[in-house]
């Protein structure tokens, strides 16, 4: 059982804008600190310094994102958490166990987003550092030497359906965290939406963000509506009822798979805050 349930909504900061972190974490259930894509080349020492002089650092809802492994800045990073006592992390562009040596001391989401990463999707959920995973599709495609992740009508290619799916269905084997990738088109909120209650359905615990607009569409999507709670408590009404044995409710056949749907609407209800 794992033990961090965070909420749904996971927001991208780039970790050389400190004026945005506390703004990020007041908007989001989980804010990335970012020091990989969202930082320049240039920039990268002062995001480290940026990130060591911020004294409001949350370890509940907030992780960094490192540099991938192999890369100039990797070490500098692992320098870095280690010296705060930084130990959730999202590692970038994961692409074999191997890369996650000197995070053994963390809690790692790997970032599934090249080609190998994909493939080597179930070691790399299996191994003990690793909490859960999120998957990426615009790195994905470039490495395939792709240029474009969607079709004309906006909808993701199947290349990228496959690594959505590889990266749900390995970190729900390991019994891990999945985050779904971010939705780039900023005032697209309808495609957001959907992309969100499509994650939602299929078993991702949440999805992760580029803009503090977009956190209370992925929240709404990710809770149940009425509907669908009203469903979920006759459910388990009825299973109180019948006993955990096959009966019929509404011409609908209840079994075990059913009931657990119905719990997981249960358990998606938003917690108020404290």
């Amino acid at each position: 059982m794992r033990s961090w349930q965070p909420g749904p909504a996971w927001l991208f900061c780039p970790a050389d804008r400190p004026d945005r972190f506390a703004k990020a974490l007041e908007r989001a259930d989980v804010a990335i600190l970012d020091l990989e894509d969202a930082v320049a080349p240039g920039r990268k020492a002062a995001a480290r310094e940026a990130l060591a002089a911020y004294t409001g650092y949350d370890g509940q809802r907030m992780i960094v994102r490192l540099n991938p492994a192999g890369s100039p800045e990797h070490d500098r990073d692992l320098d870095l958490v280690a010296a705060l006592g930084i130990t959730r992390v999202m590692l970038a562009k994961a692409q074999t166990p191997a890369d996650l040596a000197g995070l053994a001391g963390c809690e790692v989401i790997v970032l599934l987003e090249t080609p190998a990463g994909v493939v080597n999707a179930r070691e790399l959920l299996a191994a003990d550092p690793v909490i859960g995973a999120m998957w990426g599709a615009e790195d994905l495609v470039a490495g395939l030497g792709g240029t474009a992740s969607r079709d004309a009508d906006g909808h993701y290619r199947p290349v990228a359906v496959h690594a959505q799916s590889t990266t749900l269905l390995a970190a729900k084997a390991a019994g891990k965290l999945a985050i779904d990738a971010v939705h780039l088109a900023i005032t697209d909120h309808a495609g957001l939406g959907r992309e969100s209650a499509d994650a939602a359905a299929c078993g991702f615990d949440a999805k992760a963000l580029i803009h503090p607009g977009h956190v209370p569409i992925v929240r709404a999507a990710f809770a149940p509506t009425a509907e669908q709670l009203a469903w979920a408590r006759r459910i388990l009404a009825a299973t109180a009822e019948h006993g955990e044995g096959v009966f019929a409710l509404d011409e609908l056949m209840v079994d075990g798979p059913i009931v657990a749907q119905a719990r997981r609407l249960i358990a998606r209800v938003p917690t108020p805050p404290a």
